[in-house]
């Protein structure tokens, strides 16, 4: 099955997408990563990459897309993918689709995980790294331990992004971008809405039992239905 996972920075995407890939034997999608991946091979297409992120620009659509069909088309990966941070607007959106039609495959399940603004604000200008062992914190919802004795407070560092200013514009992005995106896989009847504000445990039991279910259904069924064509046209 392949699936696709929504949510504002901050929600915990990646954290459920690390639960899923271990549990379901599925290969995270994320381009992130794979533009991490090209830029540290120092490919032509990493040194292209390379150049555009220092110069303040975008990484196009064409390049991101280029990368994701080179995952799909992979034989290994074929309807065992989950997509974190990807597709960020219609046009990627209507494009993924396109790219899993030509190579025999389709979306299954997008996950929407939500969350309150002020939850984001508190995750992000909470969140605090040990600079001796690289643990995550949040002082709001995940402290270390008193009696720690690598974590203490002098080894606690924030990362400078993390700010109420930059929380705000990156939830109020997400909302603007992805919301034609979540109405064109509603119009599949595939978005799942789980509540991102409930403990990270109650969470993935959540979205387990949603892939328990699309699992069970694939294996009596074809996997290629007819209808998905009519949103790749």
């Amino acid at each position: 099955m392949n699936v696709i996972i929504f949510g504002p920075p901050g929600a915990g995407k990646g954290t459920q997408a690390e639960f899923i890939v271990k549990k379901f034997n599925l290969f995270k999608l994320s381009t992130g990563d794979l533009l991490r991946n090209e830029i540290k091979k120092k490919t032509l297409l990493g040194v292209q990459i390379t150049t555009i992120v220092n110069s303040g620009s975008l990484v196009s659509d064409e390049i991101i897309n280029s990368l994701i069909e080179n995952i799909i088309s992979n034989k290994d990966y074929k309807n065992r993918m989950i997509f974190d941070g990807y597709p960020r607007n219609l046009s990627q959106a209507i494009n993924l689709n396109k790219i899993l039609l030509k190579h025999e495959q389709k979306p299954d399940l997008v996950i929407r995980l939500k969350v309150s603004l002020d939850v984001i604000k508190k995750r992000v200008t909470g969140r605090t790294v040990c600079s001796k062992c690289g643990k995550t914190y949040n002082e709001f919802f995940n402290p270390p331990k008193e009696d720690s004795i690598c974590c203490k407070k002098e080894f606690l560092t924030k990362r400078d992004d993390d700010n109420i200013d930059v929380a705000t514009k990156r939830f109020e992005t997400y909302e603007k971008s992805t919301e034609p995106v979540l109405n064109f896989y509603n119009k599949m009847n595939l978005v799942k809405d789980v509540n991102g504000e409930a403990d990270i445990d109650v969470i993935y039991r959540e979205i387990s039992s949603f892939l328990n279910i699309i699992e069970g259904w694939l294996y009596i069924i074809t996997p290629y239905n007819y209808f998905f064509k009519t949103y790749t046209q």
